[in-house]
């Protein structure tokens, strides 16, 4: 009997079989909250971790230049009529078509002097064009825009390679 009160003296006091031990106490469920407190620590940090590296959105690569000619060829069956009111839209997008596919050309495997002719049909676009993307201003440069969708239509149909 003396020898158990002796060893659960040494157990509560600290001393006894695991007194060495870091981070136990004679308190089984303090050293579970320990572990629990220390295991949250690390989940929180790991979960702040993947936030603060799923915010950075990574910029999205131009279209291949097939993608990109599709969709401007899905184009090629509208029009509109200036003056009529019915061109923004048509305009609009027929010009962003037309950009998205110069960011294409340029970004391309084969390089930009593969595309040197639609590439310079388009800068000459943009140049006429600038910033002025009202209906008015498109309207103004119909011929323009719908020439220069036309044209490169054309030119990629001699090199089906580009777009199949």
């Amino acid at each position: 009997m003396a020898a158990a009160l002796v060893s659960c003296t040494q157990a509560s006091s600290g001393g006894g079989p695991g007194a060495d031990v870091p981070g136990t106490s004679a308190e089984p469920a303090a050293d579970r909250a320990r572990g629990a407190e220390s295991a949250g620590d690390a989940d929180r940090a790991g979960r702040e971790a993947s936030t603060r590296e799923d915010t950075a959105v990574p910029s999205p690569e131009p279209a291949l230049v097939r993608d990109a000619f599709a969709t401007l060829q899905a184009t090629l069956g509208e029009t509109c009529t200036p003056g009529a009111g019915d061109c923004a839209y048509f305009l609009g997008r027929v010009t962003q078509e037309l950009t998205e596919l110069d960011e294409s050309m340029r970004a391309d495997s084969k390089g930009p002097g593969h595309f040197a002719k639609p590439l310079a049909d388009m800068k000459a676009l943009f140049a006429t064009l600038g910033e002025d993307r009202t209906e008015a201003h498109l309207e103004k440069h119909f011929s323009a825009i719908v020439g220069t969708r036309d044209g490169i239509n054309t030119w990629m149909q001699d090199h089906p390679d580009d777009y199949r």
